[in-house]
């Protein structure tokens, strides 16, 4: 997986007024084409729930491998089932997991990492070595064991990528919160007399919220890829369940006969996974101040 955003200065993100940030943003070439890419796999996922071409579960050997043509735009697959249906579909198999897996990550991440800050010593000590434990385990391999015990499918594949996204979050958001335990106004807040858990809350968490938002989107465009790696290889989403993953692998045996079948699968991954960095890289520059300044 990607390795958090490495933190210079204990500067927070802090995000611009509403007007003035938009007005930046539409004026970002890559945060207005990685939006754009990603509104459209977002767009694909959300049609595939009222509407396909044909049914994507769907079996018509008799028109296997057919080019396209106004009845099936981009053809059919080896089993005669429409490839703009699958790829729409998949587009929704993708997104659940990957927004399942992230939100795994992100729950736990941050918070181990907020705790790891503000408690310190033994406290931080144990989450960071968790983390570093956790590291050695792989999505891939993560799925593997779960394969054996709970057998492959859609939530080993969720709760595989889910459990590699934690060590991740947990030390950006604890490097993070490092830096802001360590500003003025939290020695201030301190001094009045509040408390660790109500200054996690109120100063750190606000403060961090930006980078974490930019990190997400990483982690996102990440979990996409470990989603089509598994499935591709028979750990994630499951017939009949359409996966991009999937149609790769049931591409692979006929990439001489019909080499279009993978690329299909394979360009909806691409423009997935550099819709979201080139999103992330936007939301960087547009929230980080000192950025915003060399522009």
């Amino acid at each position: 997986m990607s390795a958090p955003i490495a933190i210079d200065a204990p500067v927070a993100m802090r995000p611009l007024p509403a007007p003035t940030f938009w007005r930046r943003a539409l004026r970002h070439r890559s945060f207005v084409l990685g939006g754009v890419l990603s509104l459209l796999v977002l767009a694909s996922a959300l049609i595939s729930l009222v509407w396909t071409p044909w049914s994507p579960y769907e079996i018509d050997i008799a028109s296997k491998l057919r080019p396209p043509s106004a009845v099936h735009w981009l053809g059919t697959d080896s089993f005669g089932r429409d490839i703009v249906s699958l790829l729409l579909a998949g587009a929704r198999s993708t997104i659940m997991v990957g927004v399942i897996a992230v939100s795994i990550g992100l729950t736990f991440g941050v918070t181990l990492g907020l705790i790891a800050s503000a408690r310190r010593g033994w406290t931080e000590e144990i989450i960071m070595r968790f983390s570093d434990f956790t590291f050695a385990f792989p999505a891939v391999l993560s799925a593997i064991m779960l394969a054996a015990v709970v057998g492959p499918g859609m939530v080993t594949s969720i709760i595989a990528i889910g459990i590699f996204q934690i060590p991740t979050l947990t030390r950006l958001t604890r490097g993070s919160a490092n830096a802001i335990w360590a500003r003025e106004f939290v020695l201030a807040a301190r001094a009045a007399g509040k408390g660790r858990f109500r200054i996690t809350i109120e100063h750190v968490l606000p403060n961090i919220l930006s980078i974490l938002i930019v990190q997400v989107t990483i982690q996102f465009a990440l979990a996409i890829l470990a989603e089509a790696a598994l499935s591709y290889l028979g750990l994630g989403t499951q017939p009949p369940l359409p996966s991009w993953g999937r149609m790769l692998n049931d591409a692979q045996t006929l990439l001489f006969q019909s080499p279009m079948l993978a690329v299909y699968p394979g360009a909806a991954i691409a423009i997935a996974v550099l819709g979201l960095n080139l999103l992330g890289d936007g939301l960087r520059d547009l929230l980080d101040p000192r950025l915003a300044r060399e522009r």
